[in-house]
């Protein structure tokens, strides 16, 4: 069937249910048999049917709307046959030809109607299908057993008819056995109607999401529903007449029995709009009111009436009464409010108890170690969640900061952001933190697959996420600060045990390069002395000897100064000193200065040892026929780079060696930055930039 087809049927089958229902006031008005009650009954139907044929009409392939209309019209005839019977057989006999037929429909029409209505509305309820496989067999058990009643009422000769009539087809030969038979057959559809509600129980029990929040709809309406026929029930037996025939009885249960249609409309067309937990608790609190205001009512006006005056109208107890009420009312529904909020919700908190309880923490003067921990303890009581965890950004990573409980299974110890954005986290559900628009961190519960979040839990997270902002950003400052503090003490640590390299390198040229020779010097000083009487010529080789050593003695210290601080660099400034050493380099190199000129002396040290170190990993790595490097003044920072046409590498597979590190860690000191751009086959640029201004350049 399609979209279209089942829309015109369902529509077209209720305004056939209201012809047939509107046909039965009539006769019910013209019979004179209480049209109150009987258009309180008809309001209810003719709601199931509209309920009914909106679910079918926009789900058709859902049975519940079907049925619902289904038993509704069914209803509707069995009305009217009972209408027609008794304006044909006493209002006016004779007036309707065939009224024996149609007295004969209303005396079992019921049990066609009310029969599906008290098992098929729950069993397959919200999804139009039985619970499992194994619920078949008692679905055709229903079904054969309202079909098995039906007939027999039909064929019964005792069947009671309206207006006195006899079953035309009632077989009485076996009268009494047909009547034991439908008394068996009524027994059995209230124990499969128990059973079917039963079904819808176990449904809950293991159903999770949007499919628990419906059943929770129909059960609310069928509490409301039990507790109004058990308070009619003690008022018949306690003969309170309020309770069972006055306009007030009347009215209250137009709205219980409107409770199951108006339930199932919204639990199947719009429950993502309400929150049935926060209509539960209203209607706890209006019960409990209720309950109070009748109380004192009765104990003041009633009771005391009775004892004190000669009439229950008591006087002036009335105006005592409705003072007690008044001064009463505002403590009373403030407990009510606690009752309602502890039978739904346990022994958590309501959410606006979690969002006040949150706002006092961040007016307190609580230390970040503290307060993260507290907003994750009210993250997890306030949605009663098995764990909660507050993450925080850090770098293009969220960490975890704080975990509710403490002893709860750890994670991963960070979640790398995607594309700038908050990635997957564990949990139920977990919402970003945001301040003024910035990622911050994120909040995350999670709960067990058959308790999801309801629509007021994801509300309080959202509120909570909104509030987190500036404790996050305050949090994620501090964590920022210890990590470059953190970074600050290992580069330290880096650099003095470079320093400590570098001395005993050059304690070691000292010793075996300079040292040997000036020995060696000494040595042949001490030859040449020698051999200035006895062997001329030697002596005079000597010399020769002394004078080449000297000059590879001045060239060793020479370069082992220019180690420790060149002192071309010193006296022409960067861009002479690099020239230098790239007149030397391996590989052909060119040094671009771009407005250099001087800058204080650890700054340009800092650049030239890096830039040297950057062309010694070309020289020893890098394979590459051409080298460049760029000086730049950007007025509050020099800048450099070293770049290469070399094969280049992947930076974020390739760990850093030492030589990388010890720039990074040069820069660092002077509160410079370092970035290594590389890619296989597109050569490397090394980078780096130093503020000069803050490093003391006037």
């Amino acid at each position: 069937m399609t979209v279209v087809a089942a829309r015109r049927l369902a529509w077209g089958l209720l305004f056939l249910a209201i012809a047939i229902a509107t046909a039965g006031m009539v006769l019910v008005v013209l019979n004179d048999s209480g049209a109150l009650e009987q258009s309180v009954f008809v309001l209810i139907f003719m709601a199931m049917a509209l309920v009914g044929a909106l679910i079918a009409s926009r789900r058709p392939e859902n049975a519940i709307g079907w049925l619902m209309i289904g038993f509704t019209l069914m209803i509707a005839m069995a009305f009217v046959g009972e209408g027609a019977a008794i304006y044909s057989f006493e209002t006016n006999p004779g007036a309707i030809p065939g009224a024996r037929w149609l007295a004969w429909v209303g005396g079992w029409g019921w049990a066609a109607g009310i029969g599906p209505m008290i098992t098929f509305l729950f069993l397959p309820f919200p999804d139009g299908h039985l619970p499992s496989r194994r619920w078949r067999p008692f679905g055709w058990a229903i079904g054969v057993l309202i079909v098995a009643l039906v007939v027999l009422a039909a064929v019964d000769p005792n069947l009671e008819m309206p207006g006195g009539a006899s079953n035309p087809l009632g077989i009485e030969a076996s009268g009494q056995g047909i009547e034991a038979a439908v008394g068996i057959g009524f027994l059995l559809l209230v124990v499969f109607a128990v059973a079917s509600v039963a079904s819808l129980i176990a449904r809950y029990r293991r159903s999770v999401g949007d499919e628990r929040e419906q059943i929770k709809w129909l059960m609310f309406a069928g509490g409301l529903l039990a507790i109004w026929i058990a308070l009619q029930t003690i008022g018949t037996g306690a003969g309170i007449p309020w309770l069972v025939d006055s306009f007030a009885a009347t009215a209250l249960s137009a709205l219980a029995f409107l409770a199951i249609p108006l339930a199932v409309g919204i639990a199947m067309l719009r429950h993502r709009f309400y929150d049935v937990n926060l209509v539960i608790r209203k209607t706890v609190v209006v019960a409990l009111l209720v309950a109070f205001i009748s109380l004192v009512y009765i104990a003041i006006v009633v009771g005391l009436g009775a004892a004190f005056f000669s009439t229950s109208s008591g006087g002036p107890l009335p105006i005592i009464a409705a003072v007690v009420i008044a001064l009463a009312f505002q403590p009373v529904r403030a407990r009510a409010n606690r009752l309602a909020n502890r039978l739904i919700l346990g022994e958590r908190a309501t959410p606006y108890e979690v969002l006040s309880a949150f706002s006092e923490r961040l007016s307190g003067t609580y230390a970040t170690e503290d307060l993260l921990p507290r907003m994750a303890r009210i993250l997890g009581e306030g949605t009663r969640a098995q764990r909660a965890e507050v993450w925080l950004r850090v770098g293009d990573s969220l960490r975890p900061a704080a975990a509710w409980p403490s002893g709860a299974e750890s994670t991963p110890t960070a979640a790398p952001l995607v594309d700038g954005e908050m990635p997957p986290l564990n949990g139920s559900r977990a919402l970003p933190v945001r301040h003024e628009g910035e990622l911050l961190g994120a909040i995350s519960v999670t709960k067990p697959p058959s308790e999801p979040l309801s629509h007021e839990e994801e509300q309080l997270l959202e509120h909570l996420a909104a509030q987190a902002g500036l404790v996050l950003r305050n949090a994620g400052l501090t964590e920022e600060l210890r990590a470059r503090l953190d970074e600050l003490q290992a580069s330290r640590q880096r650099i003095v045990a470079a320093q400590d390299q570098e001395r005993r390198r050059l304690e070691r040229d000292l010793h075996d390069g300079a040292q040997q020779q000036l020995v060696a010097l000494a040595v042949k000083q001490r030859m040449a002395e020698m051999f200035v009487g006895k062997d001329p010529e030697r002596a005079v080789a000597l010399l020769s000897e002394l004078q080449a050593d000297t000059a590879a003695a001045l060239d060793n210290l020479r370069d082992l100064a220019r180690g420790i601080y060149p002192p071309l660099l010193a006296d022409k400034g960067l861009p002479a000193a690099l020239e230098a050493q790239a007149s030397k380099a391996a590989v052909s190199t060119r040094v671009v200065p771009d407005g250099v000129g001087r800058y204080p002396q650890e700054a340009e040290a800092a650049v030239y040892f890096c830039c040297l170190e950057a062309l010694q990993n070309v020289g020893k790595y890098a394979e590459a026929s051409n080298v460049v490097v760029t000086l730049h003044d950007e007025g509050d920072a020099l800048t450099f780079a070293v770049q290469d046409d070399g094969r280049g590498f992947d930076p974020s597979s390739a760990p850093p060696g030492s030589g990388m590190q010890n720039m990074k860690d040069r820069l660092a000191a002077l509160g410079g930055t370092f970035e290594v751009r590389s890619s296989p086959g597109d050569g490397t640029t090394i980078q780096g930039r130093i503020p000069v201004r803050a490093a003391g350049s006037g």
